[in-house]
């Protein structure tokens, strides 16, 4: 059972169930009513209590010819379990099944609206109820929450579903806040929310490590798949079950540079690449350690502050020899530059390769050097996204190595002439003047 994909069908249903039952209550439907008694027994008060699961259940068959119906109703069914939380209820059970799966539905959809006349959907209702739902039918598994500010990045939907329980939400739209991290009016204009759900189960590692390698790896994501640094807030908000709020620091808090908006036309291209990317990605070698030194030269506050990193990542890429062997140089440019640039290139990692020791020694930074570590930097994120895309071969040595042969191979038989024969010769002087 996915605790997530019920989570959102039940919330879909609930949102759209209210909007629905309020527009029959102010068309004049009428909600019946039970006078409950109040007060002290020797000064008793009497109340009118709205009967909203009644007016729900009476209006099942409108309910049910709604969009988020038929999802709600086949996560309720993949849950189970749903005659426990029936009993729980005082709620007789229809046999399993549609019936029984209405039955729950519309009891939770109660819960939802409990003693409402306007059928305002409420979030903090939502949750409390949704809390006391998957208690009984997730076997005691227990959801937990983080939610941290994502900059460098714009929405054009309220929501971009990732997969598996990651998603990115406009701040304006999400109501499910920490009061400490809620903005109101215009703050929350163009805010982008990272919200992770995740479901430890036994021998998961710690709840606040896994979620923190996922905001990790959704940030790498991001900086290969366009050239930008988006970054984290440094504090994020965690919640486990019904939990309070805790506050959760995270990494990823370096300084946002460029802007990545992501319209309707964009969202499937970005899901199936930061998927792509997720998947391949190594957790040991050349690549991982690479791309670790990737996330750290996207965090610096100067650019020329990662050049270190950069030229260790792309040591590690293309020069497993060590820097005695000076291979780097001629191996990247035959891999990121065409024949007419690459002596450009190789001058400019030489120039680098020079400058790093003065980097490291603290002495004053050349202005000019961040264009320098800035293009450096696009190289090395070309051949990270390549090879985790699956266009280059992981062993980027071997394929510089050989296309170098290949480029020797076919310069040779042009610059070694048979000398042998004087009239060849000749005959060769003659064309070169001619």
């Amino acid at each position: 059972m996915d605790l997530t994909q019920l989570r959102r069908a039940l919330h879909d249903f609930c949102t759209e169930a209210g909007e629905q039952l309020a527009g029959e209550a102010q068309a004049g439907e009428e909600i019946p009513f039970e006078v409950v008694e109040a007060g002290r027994r020797g000064a008793p008060l009497y109340c009118y209590r709205p009967l909203t699961t009644q007016f729900i259940r009476e209006r099942g068959s409108v309910l049910g010819r709604l969009a988020t119906y038929l999802p709600a109703a086949h996560a309720l069914v993949a849950a189970g379990r749903l005659e426990a939380y029936l009993d729980a209820q005082g709620v007789s059970a229809p046999p399993a099944g549609r019936d029984r799966a209405d039955c729950a539905l519309y009891t939770f959809l109660g819960q939802v609206f409990e003693d409402s006349t306007d059928f305002v959907f409420d979030e903090q209702r939502f949750a409390r109820a949704y809390s006391g739902f998957a208690g009984l039918v997730a076997d005691g598994r227990t959801e937990t929450v983080v939610i941290a500010e994502l900059f460098g990045v714009t929405l054009e939907s309220d929501e971009l579903l990732l997969g598996d329980g990651l998603s990115l939400v406009r701040a304006e739209t999400c109501h499910d806040l920490p009061d400490a991290a809620r903005w109101g009016g215009s703050d929350a204009e163009g805010r982008t929310l990272v919200l992770v759900r995740w479901e430890p189960v036994p021998g998961d590692d710690a709840p606040s490590q896994q979620l923190r390698i996922r905001l990790r790896r959704l940030l790498v994501g991001l900086r290969l798949y366009a050239p930008l640094r988006p970054a984290l807030a440094p504090l994020a908000w965690t919640r486990t079950g019904a939990g309070p709020w805790q506050p959760l620091a995270v990494d990823g808090g370096g300084i946002a540079s460029g802007q990545l908006h992501v319209d309707a036309l964009r969202e499937d291209e970005l899901r199936a690449f930061l998927n792509l990317i997720a998947k391949r990605t190594p957790s040991s070698g050349a690549v991982a350690w690479a791309l670790r030194r990737f996330e750290l030269a996207s965090e610096r506050r100067q650019a020329a502050e990662g050049l270190t990193d950069v030229l260790l990542a792309l040591r590690a890429l293309l020069e497993p020899e060590g820097p005695a062997s000076g291979r780097l140089e001629v191996r990247l440019s035959v891999l990121c530059a065409d024949a007419n640039d690459a002596g450009v290139l190789r001058q400019r990692v030489a120039h680098a390769l020079s400058v790093e020791r003065g980097v490291v020694a603290g002495l004053p930074l050349d202005p000019q050097l961040d264009a320098l570590t800035g293009e450096l930097f696009a190289h090395l994120r070309a051949l990270l996204r390549d090879v985790l895309c699956g266009h280059l071969d992981i062993d980027l040595r071997g394929v510089a190595d050989g296309l170098l042969a290949a480029a020797a191979a076919e310069a040779r038989p042009a610059a070694a002439r048979p000398e042998s024969l004087p009239g060849d010769r000749a005959e060769a002087t003659s064309d070169f003047f001619f």
